[in-house]
């Protein structure tokens, strides 16, 4: 049996994804294939859909209509190929060291195995000094690390991310963001939500716009930015209110 980390889920194919909820519908006929390679970057309003897309596809809810196919492995091995970091990341009442070390527990990682990859990744996200520390008194930036960390130990193919700098100040923002490059540079497929679009042109390398639970463009980021294809990202763009 290939390993999460040896097996390749992409590309993500979407097709005709619908969402609804007490006869009101959240996300409609939203279809998009995501390839292996660089950072996506999902922006639009509040209310928009966006971090209820990153659970469906993660598997967290179920679809009203459509599909969520990823291209190979079983569920089970699709699943463990995938991890996400939310907003508010939920964190174990034990060390930074413990929180890590309990994740790869939960995946019958073998225990000399588990100490190499907390030690890799305390060391990756500048956590090494603090790991003996209570995972509950960190600082929100400390915590958004240790989230990151926590999932990467875990090698996935796949990272969805919820607004992961949300409310940190710069300092602990571009810290998220270098070990998010880092991800990256080892192969993991970033698939973010972003409310600040700074970060989004610094991060990703295509852009899914959604607005009113349907997705308006997916273009690669530069367009995105310097030719938007509609009125509404244009307007989004230039920080327009859109309802």
């Amino acid at each position: 049996m290939l390993s999460s980390s040896s097996l390749q889920i992409l590309p993500l194919q979407v097709e005709s994804l619908r969402f609804e909820t007490n006869r009101k519908v959240l996300l409609d006929d939203i279809s998009f294939q995501l390839q292996p390679g660089a950072p996506t970057g999902i922006v639009g309003p509040n209310g928009a859909g966006k971090s209820l897309l990153l659970r469906l596809c993660h598997g967290l809810l179920a679809p009203s209509a459509g599909s969520i196919e990823w291209a190979g492995g079983s569920v089970e091995q699709q699943r463990a190929a995938q991890a996400m970091v939310f907003q508010r990341p939920v964190l174990l009442r034990r060390s930074v060291r413990g929180n890590i070390e309990h994740a790869l527990k939960a995946r019958n990682i073998a225990e000399h195995e588990r100490a190499d990859r907390t030690e890799n990744v305390l060391q990756k996200t500048g956590l090494q000094n603090i790991s003996n520390r209570n995972a509950t008194v960190l600082s929100g930036g400390e915590q958004q690390r240790l989230a990151l960390a926590r999932a990467w130990a875990l090698k996935p193919r796949v990272l969805f991310l919820d607004e992961p700098t949300a409310n940190l100040d710069p300092a602990a923002t571009a810290q998220v963001e270098q070990i998010i490059r880092e991800m990256d540079e080892d192969q993991v497929r970033i698939i973010m939500v972003s409310h600040d679009l700074g970060q989004v042109r610094r991060v990703a390398v295509d852009v899914m716009f959604l607005h009113n639970g349907r997705l308006i463009e997916h273009s690669p980021a530069e367009e995105f930015f310097k030719t938007p294809k509609t009125s509404l990202s244009t307007a989004f763009i230039n920080g327009e209110l859109l309802w």
